[in-house]
């Protein structure tokens, strides 16, 4: 297993994180690692790619020792998707196997979501970008009935513990803390397979 590219792109991140620059900043050199990451699929493990008939999956790969930042692997089983949500904090989201649909949302006068523009197609390869300052708010999909999709997504926290919003249609909105689908994280530190001798 190449559990090597994703320690990799932690320590890459971490000191992207460190530099302090501007969101903007952060967004577009982040995003252009985390292509690098998932236009290479061998290093995934299998146990953080399981997919749940019941409800796709959020397995957390790494946490941020001072919570900067997390990063998570979503699973999509077949026809899958979330409620229109918010995150609170910027993120990017990138797409290592098949393919989803994103549609951005916005708050209306009424206080109830109200689309804010067509919903994009994200393909293998794809980083998608959310944060309040360019759009917090979207619904996501696997885009196929018949076969799984995996994305990686990358977030300016511990994603797993903030308060966020789902934002139903027809009611007010309802807050929730995601919290993770894995009690167990993938070992990135031990070198001891890599290292000669």
């Amino acid at each position: 297993m190449a559990l090597h590219a994703l320690r990799a792109f932690v320590g890459d991140l971490a000191a992207l994180v460190d530099a302090h620059p501007g969101e903007a900043a952060l967004l577009e050199h982040g995003a252009r690692a985390l292509r690098a990451l998932i236009n290479v699929d061998d290093w995934l493990p299998d146990a953080y790619a399981q997919p749940s008939a019941e409800r796709y999956q959020q397995y957390l790969l790494y946490a941020d020792a001072r919570q900067r930042f997390s990063v998570v692997s979503f699973v999509w089983g077949p026809g899958q998707q979330t409620p229109v949500h918010d995150h609170t904090v910027w993120g990017m989201v990138g797409v290592l196997r098949g393919a989803e649909l994103a549609a951005p949302f916005r708050i209306g006068p009424d206080g109830r979501p109200e689309p804010a523009g067509d919903e994009v197609r994200l393909d293998a390869g794809h980083v998608d970008l959310v944060s309040p300052a360019i759009g917090d708010i979207h619904r996501v999909r696997n885009a196929f009935d018949d076969q799984v999709s995996i994305s990686i997504h990358v977030y300016g926290a511990n994603i797993g513990a903030v308060r966020r919003s789902t934002y139903p249609l027809d009611g007010p909105p309802k807050p929730f803390i995601s919290g993770y689908s894995n009690t167990t994280l993938p070992n990135l530190w031990d070198l001891s397979k890599e290292l000669p001798l």
